[in-house]
């Protein structure tokens, strides 16, 4: 018999959050994590009602710090890159319009 240990609600929040951006269906990631997909449907419904529970909270994003530089035009670019739960991604270059920025979050938060 295998002995379960118990995720911390910390644990639980990365691992939604790293399946939310691996672009992995649930079946391949729980085969990945050695997860039975039950558990990841209850850990995701889970926080999904403590955000809808606390929409007005303020929280934290893991963020990740490429060190990849991309070449456009023989200048170096720099921009960001956001991927949203759903594998959505809004990808910003350099010099970008704040203004239709801001009116895509609109849209996107929305949704």
């Amino acid at each position: 018999m295998k002995i379960r240990r118990r995720r911390s609600r910390a644990e639980v929040e990365q691992l939604v959050a790293e399946y939310e951006v691996s672009g992995l269906n649930r079946t391949a990631f729980c085969q990945q994590r050695g997860l039975s997909l039950s558990t990841l449907v209850r850990y995701r419904r889970r926080q999904q009602q403590r955000v809808g529970e606390g929409d007005n909270e303020k929280r934290w994003l893991a963020v990740e710090v490429s060190g990849v530089t991309a070449v456009a035009g023989g200048e170096r670019a720099s921009g960001l890159a956001v991927w949203l739960p759903g594998g959505w991604r809004i990808e910003i270059g350099r010099g970008f319009d704040a203004d239709t920025l801001k009116r895509l979050l609109v849209v996107v938060e929305r949704r």
